[in-house]
């Protein structure tokens, strides 16, 4: 998700390609001197190492209703939102973008939550990390789509990835996928419809033309929309 100029674009791809080189850029235009200030004062205690994740409830205070993933997270409009909404949950946001990072802590000052943790790296190793059946949903919203035939194999919800994804997730558990590109659509739900780990329940255009409850809409998506380019809301539950 993204509301800055700078970011006013797919949130960058958080797949490895087979050479382990994490691809999407890892920052933009420089931090102004108040978000590196702010980053240097309060990432510390929001950032998350993989050896934590053995254990991810034990990130937030006691006593929490569940956990949840947004993969790619953009500026942060959308998980700073939902952590806002539901403040019983933990929510882990996974982004490589520096500038996307800056933004999120930033808004999480501005709201004052305290049940939202970040990783600034890649979400394969993350996902690695995580303890079996821990998460009660993940998020992946306007991933980079990685248009070109030669690389697709970069794409995030890869046959790979989705069973990184069904191995955290909780059975009962959605995965939420929204993107304004319909080639990655359709790219995406051919394999989920391969996949014995994913169920997609839709069963009319509404299941997926409409957003999900309390969507807030963002600058990249309402461009979208004017050129053209409706985007589809798909959701599916871990078997």
């Amino acid at each position: 998700m993204a509301t800055s100029p700078e970011a006013e674009r797919p949130a960058p791809s958080q797949g490895r390609h087979r050479s382990g080189v994490l691809h999407g850029r890892r920052a933009g235009r420089p931090l102004r001197k108040d978000q590196r200030a702010r980053m240097a004062r309060d990432l510390p205690a929001l950032e998350v190492g993989l050896a934590e994740l053995v254990d991810p409830a034990a990130l937030f205070e006691p006593g929490i209703a569940g956990l949840r993933l947004e993969v790619g997270f953009g500026g942060g409009e959308h998980l700073a939102h939902e952590a806002g909404r539901f403040p019983d949950l933990g929510f882990i946001g996974c982004e490589p973008f520096l500038n996307g990072v800056a933004k999120l802590v930033e808004r999480i000052e501005a709201l004052d939550l305290d049940n939202v943790r970040l990783h600034a790296g890649d979400a394969g190793e993350l996902l690695d990390a995580l303890p079996p059946a821990c998460l009660d949903g993940a998020d992946v919203f306007y991933p980079d789509p990685w248009p070109k035939r030669r690389q697709r194999k970069r794409r995030f919800l890869s046959e790979p990835n989705l069973g990184r994804l069904a191995r955290a997730l909780k059975p009962g558990a959605p995965l939420r996928f929204a993107t304004d590109i319909d080639d990655y659509a359709g790219w995406v739900l051919a394999r989920v419809l391969r996949s014995a780990d994913f169920a997609w329940e839709a069963r009319e255009a509404d299941d997926w033309r409409k957003p999900w409850d309390g969507w807030p809409s963002t600058r990249y998506e309402q461009k979208a929309i004017r050129e053209g380019r409706p985007p589809a809301y798909l959701t599916f539950v871990r078997r």
